[in-house]
């Protein structure tokens, strides 16, 4: 390669986030580029040409990951490394680490480094800080940190009513909770309430986001650490400590690697943990509960959710769901969320006009009740008196109003109100059948031929069938 293009080389390198460091055969710096650097606390020059063990001393043959990979040809993959380089930073890193063939001969190894240091320090100081918390805490609110309970949760749906009572009678029970529903649904809420309405209540909650956090870091936050565990770790609780008394939430359980999933059914079988390098065992009294955004029939035969964690986990199971099938609540969120935003932002929205409303109940809200109150939020920094329309709409849904055109008078006509009256009644029939037309037919009082005609002539969707 020539002096020009091995510029252009450093240059492309230099843009990436990840570390880049290349070593020859004898473990001299042939590439390294400035994310390395940062994390490395180096300069990029200082490395030019320079052993990887004068660059960082407290490495030896046996610690430096791109030492071992020249030794043995053989590719590491997201291994840890902590080291201190020769201005006496300490730095960690996960590393994958690979050969580097030339003709068929191995020439030198290369890595690819994320800084593993940072986000340890964020993890330690958010368990600080939750350390400290639960100390000064007095009163219900600040040892809980609950923000709702079971009145915040607004419907008028059947169903999630019924799921609201029979959570108040949960909230009695040590038991285990899994709830399940589409993103934006209300799983915090409805967690929150469970805890606030517990014998709990007077002791923390505690929430932790499993997919937000690599592996090995969530591991360390769960279970906490022992001194010794790694280099530079310290004795520090995890959240199942800090939570003990209270409650664990832990969202997105999904996305929880298996390995530790069944770390977490060992806690719910023995009740008891082991911080990570410790084999002392530490009695716990946390009631778990989970949520997850996925159809646990369907994380279970992706192998994304052990069955066994998911049965011992659902002793008092509660499916939360989405917003277009609880065409009411629309309704009443979307006046609950006006009357908000109107304290919030000093408006006087007085509701939506009919055909914006009628947009409403056939839009699929994807987002659910969190899309809904932003997509009013959104239209109420805008408006500032009267009703909200279509033309107030955020411009990505905009488009998705052409297939209800705005006539000339103020609402629409009323054979297209009762048009789509009818397609709604027919669907809620056949989901209460569960798809079969003849029991929807009968719920409808019709003949099953006609039910036929209308699915057909309303293009009403197979999975109402």
């Amino acid at each position: 390669m020539n002096s020009d293009w091995q510029s252009i080389f450093q240059t492309i390198i230099n843009q990436l986030d990840e570390g880049i460091h290349v070593v020859d055969l004898e473990g001299r710096t042939v590439l390294y580029n400035e994310a390395a650097a940062n994390h490395d606390g180096m300069q990029v020059g200082e490395l030019a040409g320079a052993h990887i063990l004068e660059a960082f001393p407290s490495l030896t043959v046996d610690t430096s990951t791109l030492l071992h990979v020249i030794e043995t040809g053989k590719t590491l993959k997201d291994v840890p490394q902590s080291y201190v380089n020769v201005h006496g930073k300490w730095i960690e890193t996960v590393n994958t680490t690979f050969p580097l063939y030339h003709e068929g001969k191995m020439v030198g190894a290369a890595e690819i480094a994320k800084d593993f240091s940072k986000l340890r320090r964020m993890s330690e100081q958010l368990i600080e800080l939750q350390d400290i918390a639960k100390q000064k805490r007095k009163n219900k609110e600040e040892n809980s940190s609950i923000k709702y309970n079971f009145p915040d949760i607004k419907t008028i749906d059947p169903y999630l009513m019924k799921q609201i009572q029979l959570a108040k009678k949960s909230a009695l029970s040590d038991s285990p909770v899994f709830v399940y529903g589409e993103s934006g649904v209300g799983k915090e809420l409805f967690v929150q309430s469970i805890h606030a309405a517990s014998l709990r209540s007077q002791q923390p909650f505690i929430a932790q986001n499993c997919a937000s956090l690599p592996e090995s870091l969530l591991d360390s936050i769960l279970f906490g650490t022992s001194k010794g565990s790694y280099t530079g770790a310290i004795d520090r609780p995890g959240l199942f400590e800090v939570a003990s008394g209270g409650t664990l939430f832990l969202d997105e359980l999904h996305a929880m690697p298996l390995e530790l999933q069944a770390k977490l059914l060992r806690v719910l079988e023995e009740k008891e943990i082991r911080r990570i390098g410790s084999t002392k065992s530490i009695p716990v009294d946390v009631r778990i509960i989970a949520a997850m955004n996925l159809d646990p029939q369907m994380a279970m035969e992706k192998k994304q959710l052990r069955p066994d964690l998911f049965y011992r986990l659902n002793v008092f199971s509660f499916y939360l769901p989405p917003l277009r099938k609880r065409i009411k609540d629309i309704h009443l969120l979307t006046n609950h969320f006006i009357d908000h935003f109107n304290d919030l932002l000093k408006k006087r929205i007085e509701g939506l006009d009919p055909h914006l409303r009628m947009f409403f109940e056939e839009y699929p809200w994807n987002g659910n009740v969190r899309e809904l109150k932003h997509t009013i939020e959104f239209m109420m920094n805008f408006v500032d008196v009267g009703k909200l329309s279509i033309e107030d709409l955020p411009p990505t849904m905009i488009h998705l109003s052409e297939q209800h055109p705005l006539p000339d008078q103020s609402m629409p006509s009323l054979k297209d109100y009762l048009v789509l009256k009818e397609k709604q009644f027919i669907e809620k029939a056949l989901r209460k059948g569960k798809g079969n037309v003849s029991k929807a037919a009968s719920l409808l009082s019709i003949p099953r031929q006609t039910l036929q005609y209308k699915i057909k002539k309303y293009s009403i969707a197979d999975d109402n069938c």
